[in-house]
């Protein structure tokens, strides 16, 4: 006997195993914690890292659940086609970084919604793995660059830019531009900074003002003043 596609959609479905439901939560859970203490420490965004992590957590907890419903039923599966059409997401992620552990924590919970815990597991700890070793050893290049300067002006004019790269020049024995966002309202550049001494950070600090009053200038500490 023939089934109608709506019955065979209706029955092509599995019981989902509560006490492995809640395994898979709790190790996509443990995963997620060292994910966000990774980030924390080796992570090179510039926003703030641990507000940033909370997030993670979230979002790989959500994608275990999505992921086990789903695969229990065709059906469900053939709807979450139709519900994420109309799901867009609008974050503002100003950093690639900052996408790509978003997409580490969305692989935890896919891993563990589908109940692939050991390769999860697996490739979790080879990618922190080379996350970590990849770190340490551009630790070099990055002890030099002791300071984030970040500089925004609410009414900038043409030259802004290049006057403060000329100031900066003069007190740094090192200046790499790493972002600038810039529209008709406001700018805001970012540099990767090396100051010889405390006294050059004040002169330019000083300088700078004496420029535009108006500027605001943040000093991020990355490794410590030499």
């Amino acid at each position: 006997m023939f089934e109608t596609f709506d019955e065979y959609l209706a029955s092509a479905g599995s019981e989902i195993q509560l006490l492995g439901f809640v395994i898979n939560l709790l190790f996509a859970g443990m995963l997620t914690f060292l994910l966000a203490r990774i980030y924390i420490k080796y992570g090179d965004s510039l926003s703030n890292r641990e507000i940033f992590s909370r997030n993670f957590l979230l979002i790989t907890l959500s994608t275990v659940l999505i992921i086990t419903i789903v695969k229990s039923s065709l059906a469900l599966s053939l709807g979450l086609v139709g519900a994420l059409s109309i799901i867009r997401f609008r974050a503002a992620i100003k950093e690639p970084e900052e996408l790509s552990y978003l997409f580490l924590a969305i692989g935890i919970g896919l891993g563990f919604g589908a109940n692939q815990g050991k390769v999860t597991i697996t490739a979790f700890l080879v990618i922190i793995g080379i996350i970590v070793i990849a770190k340490k050893m551009r630790a070099n290049v990055v002890d030099k660059n002791n300071l984030h300067v970040t500089i925004s002006s609410k009414q900038p004019n043409q030259n802004i830019l290049s006057d403060i790269t000329h100031i900066l020049n003069e007190y740094t024995t090192m200046l790499k531009l790493v972002r600038l966002d810039d529209d008709k309202a406001d700018m805001e550049v970012t540099f990767l900074a090396e100051f010889s001494d405390y006294n050059a950070l004040v002169e330019a600090k000083n300088k700078l003002k004496a420029m535009d009053s108006s500027l605001k200038i943040t000093f991020l500490d990355n490794k410590g003043l030499v």
